[in-house]
């Protein structure tokens, strides 16, 4: 296709050529020969623009770039020519007759063969790239959008699972807190199909998370928050804090006879946000313990967010309890 820029680069790259081959028309003024150049240059565009086309599919046997260079070398001698037969209308003499104007044909052509198909292939090289970044991006999104997928239902399956628990055992708390989940729930679906949050949006899922699960066992779970208002602006993946927060419930403080404490912390620190999630429950099983599915997932969707450069480790504390920490850099666009 014939953008904008490709348009520039043959202007360019001709202007260039009529400049370089000038000194040798000692008898036409260098505009005129960059006028000359323009044309041809607009020509080979053309030519390789077009079997960029077509046909829609080529031969098995010939590749889709041999047709276009050779398309550009093809086309140039026939311009340089169409370029003279227009300049040298109504002249006396023809102007393959004239021993200047032949010379100005073959310098043109001679530099043109020898540049332009250069320029296509350095153009091609770049066009390759450009769909491989392309097709990388759409491949990074497909592997984001797909673990996502696999959070959601995750989500939703662990928390229908401890309300069930509580309606099992007969609590007269089983409606009213039905009744908080579906409202709960109405609220933070359709943010799980988003490709980004903010921090703040985290926070509010999170607490209206916690409130929900100390309705369930309101004696063994308490919570707390320590979130820098620098903090709240900042992006990151759907259910970020609230994956963290879950785990701690679910391995920290549901196991648990005593039950325990939940607190979040969130900073910013030279350009980066690291948050902690750390409980009072039972603790890390054994020192081999990993981060399991949910932390894992996490790690793996931040890795593709931010390029590789986010961090999720699990550590022990003592007497008791465990604490996920979460290292990404402070954007606010992770696009």
């Amino acid at each position: 296709m014939l953008g904008p820029r490709r348009v520039l680069l043959a202007l360019g790259v001709s202007i260039l050529l009529g400049l370089i081959i000038s000194p040798g028309f000692t008898t036409t003024p260098t505009l005129e020969v960059v006028a000359r150049e323009l044309p041809v240059g607009l020509a080979a565009l053309l030519a390789y623009g077009f079997f960029e086309q077509w046909p829609a599919r080529m031969p098995p046997w010939i590749a889709r770039w041999v047709v276009q260079v050779g398309a550009v070398c093809f086309v140039i001698p026939f311009a340089v020519l169409a370029v003279y037969a227009a300049i040298t209308y109504g002249d006396a003499v023809p102007f393959w007759k004239n021993p200047l104007r032949v010379n100005g044909i073959f310098t043109m052509t001679i530099t043109g063969l020898l540049f332009a198909p250069w320029v296509a292939v350095a153009a091609l090289f770049h066009q390759r790239e450009v769909e491989r970044g392309e097709l990388e991006r759409k491949a990074l999104d497909s592997r984001l959008r797909l673990l996502q997928a696999q959070v959601e239902p995750h989500f939703l399956f662990n928390t229908l699972a401890n309300v069930r628990e509580l309606v099992d055992s007969g609590s007269p708390q089983a409606t009213r807190v039905l009744d908080t989940l579906i409202t709960y729930l109405r609220g933070v679906v359709p943010r799980l199909q988003e490709q980004t949050a903010t921090l703040e949006q985290e926070v509010q899922m999170v607490r209206a998370y916690l409130e929900l699960m100390h309705m369930r066992m309101p004696d063994r779970l308490q919570f707390g928050f320590d979130v820098e208002a620098a903090a709240l602006a900042l992006r990151c993946p759907p259910t970020t804090l609230l994956t963290l927060v879950e785990n701690a419930v679910r391995h920290g403080i549901d196991p648990s006879e005593q039950g325990g404490r939940i607190d979040v912390q969130v900073r910013v620190r030279n350009g980066r946000c690291h948050a902690e999630v750390s409980d009072t429950g039972v603790g890390l099983k054994r020192a081999a313990d990993g981060l399991g599915t949910g932390l894992a997932t996490l790690r793996e969707r931040l890795q593709l967010a931010f390029d590789g450069d986010a961090k999720v480790d699990l550590v022990a504390l003592s007497p008791r309890g465990a604490r996920a920490e979460l290292d990404f850099p402070a954007r606010q666009d992770t696009q």
